[in-house]
């Protein structure tokens, strides 16, 4: 009987102790899940680009409500003599340009309706409130007839001079592409477009990618997006880890994992972490996780850290921000490749847009870090549509010797199409021409000038604007407390300037803009900005700031939001 009771209370003591511990196991893994969440918290940007799920629920409550013309001109409450002046000038604009391009115009016009990205760009040049009234006096046009040195020429035989950069392709100037693409084809022609195998150029084009790229091997994709896709996949499946970093603002293709927030009808990847770029708390959340698979870089950010790329459909007031510290932004990709390599996590370069534009080694060479992977597109392909991965070997595999069932399956119908591999083939060897080779060695000292040149001459004709660069991408800083600030897009295209659909927001030049042709585009940009200030844009209250426009936003989206008017 004594020795059931000792066993008893053996056995209840051992139940005391057992419950103790796991209650101390959980204690523990409750304050190390609230340490790493925190540490997470500190990683985040505290702008709502920082916090995507919070970002896209707010972005689901802003009203769509219209300025009527009425009120259009005067949304900043200017008083009746600056309105009706605005008025005058936007009719005389909107004549002006359709005096300019009527036959561009008109073919516009007509094939809007039936292309979805023509009428999504179209409504989002400008800020929502302004757009209605806006379509009623101005059209741009979206056709171009042909292009020559940085010149495009519209279906009306107008000139303009071509900053758009073709989203990034047209680094060399779109004659060099053209025939590129034309001795491409001629190098190609006999085989035509036959796929799932390659034409001999292929192997000359992957020796030159390993050796500028410093890598071990390649694949080719259909475009930047599919590159990036994989090479995220590719991480994933060598690490065995899921979880993905980003960061704030940068851009990595529009498929869902790396397109949170606003913009993306499905709800923020779970497994997909945005995190602050050029922080000490992303490099500790870095260091103290064991899930994160891959760190992607868009070198581009080193601009507009943090930020989104800018447009001026948000540019409401003047608090736009932009500016490149090369020295600072070494610094932290040293940091970050430091992390990355003590931790074994994939460090991937995406270069899709920015790839050749710095150095001829790309943001790797400029920088003097290396990645694990690195991605291309845009010019790369010599005009033609291309996604490229460059990898060390470890990482490029897509199976298992030891277990034939595990695989990491790509591919694509038109991978190394034939006729994109020649126009590829061609602008390789481009690459290590004497022309070439020259821009690049002079190319910051040329970029970095003519943006000081420029914003001289903003300083000299008392104009509110600035310029920020990172090489030969820039982007306008209109440094004018004001609504109206997104109109200067329109005066610039009056003056023969062809932007993107973005606006001011980037600027792409091609690095064969001579000395002649960018005075060309400085008097030109100095002529808008001066007819755009005498129109009254620029006209701000006493009392009118950044904040104070903001503020009056919020009020006027809290009206429509919740009294409906």
């Amino acid at each position: 009987m004594g020795f059931r009771k000792g066993n008893v209370k053996m056995l209840d003591t051992i139940i005391m102790v057992s419950l103790y511990a796991l209650g101390t196991v959980l204690a523990i893994q409750l304050i190390l899940k609230a340490k790493q969440r925190l540490e997470l918290s500190f990683a985040k940007n505290p702008s709502l680009g920082g916090h995507v799920r919070w970002s896209k629920r707010f972005t689901r409550l802003i009203p769509a409500y219209y300025y009527s013309e009425e009120n259009w001109f005067n949304s900043d409450g200017a008083p009746s003599e600056i309105a009706s002046q605005r008025k005058s000038a936007l009719t005389q604009l909107g004549q002006d340009l359709v005096d300019q391009s009527p036959l561009t115009l008109r073919q516009t016009e007509q094939t809007k309706p039936l292309i979805s990205d023509l009428q999504f760009t179209s409504n989002y040049r400008v800020p929502f409130q302004f757009k209605t009234v806006l379509q009623k006096y101005l059209k741009l046009g979206s056709f171009w007839k042909e292009s020559q040195g940085v010149w495009l020429t519209d279906m009306d035989g107008n000139r303009f001079i071509d900053v758009t950069g073709s989203y990034g392709v047209n680094l060399f100037g779109l004659d060099f592409y053209k025939s590129c693409i034309q001795e491409g084809s001629d190098l190609v022609k006999d085989l035509g477009p036959t796929l799932g195998s390659y034409h001999p150029c292929v192997l000359e084009n992957v020796q030159r990618l390993c050796a500028l790229s410093k890598k071990d091997e390649v694949s080719f994709h259909m475009s930047g997006t599919e590159a990036v896709m994989q090479a995220v996949r590719l991480a994933r499946y060598h690490t065995k880890k899921q979880k993905i970093v980003r960061f704030c603002g940068a851009y990595h293709g529009w498929w869902d994992d790396v397109q949170p927030g606003p913009g993306n009808p499905m709800p923020p990847a779970s497994q997909t972490l945005t995190l602050r770029e050029m922080h000490e708390s992303t490099l500790r959340v870095l260091t103290n996780r064991k899930d994160i698979a891959c760190v992607l870089v868009n070198p581009l950010q080193a601009l507009h850290p943090n930020q989104a790329a800018p447009g001026d459909s948000t540019l409401v007031d003047g608090s736009r921000k932009a500016h490149f510290d090369y020295a600072a932004y070494k610094e932290w990709l040293t940091q970050l490749r430091a992390v990355c390599t003590a931790k074994g996590i994939v460090l991937i370069f995406d270069e899709v847009f920015l790839g050749f534009r710095l150095a001829k080694g790309g943001a790797q060479e400029y920088f003097g870090i290396e990645a694990d992977m690195v991605t291309y597109g845009k010019t790369l392909g010599g005009g033609l549509p291309v996604g490229v991965i460059c990898g060390k070997a470890n990482l490029m595999r897509r199976f298992n010797d030891d277990r034939p069932a595990d695989i990491c399956f790509a591919r694509g119908t038109f991978n190394a199409h034939p006729y994109v591999m020649g126009a590829m083939n061609v602008f390789l060897k481009r690459l290590d021409t004497p022309v070439v080779l020259a821009q690049y060695a002079s190319l910051d000292e040329t970029w970095n000038s003519r943006a000081e040149k420029l914003n001289q001459e903003f300083k000299n004709h008392n104009l509110p604007i600035k310029v920020a660069n990172m090489s030969s991408v820039w982007t306008v800083l209109i440094q004018s407390e004001t609504r109206y600030n997104w109109m200067l897009q329109y005066y610039l295209r009056r003056e023969g300037i062809a932007l993107s659909w973005v606006g001011t927001g980037r600027m792409i030049f091609s690095l064969n803009f001579g000395d002649e042709d960018f005075a060309e585009f400085t008097n030109r940009f100095i002529v808008a900005a001066q007819k755009m200030t005498q129109d009254g844009w620029f006209w701000r209250g006493a009392t009118q700031t950044n904040k104070s426009i903001r503020r009056a936003i919020l009020k006027e989206m809290l009206k429509v939001r919740f009294a409906g008017s």
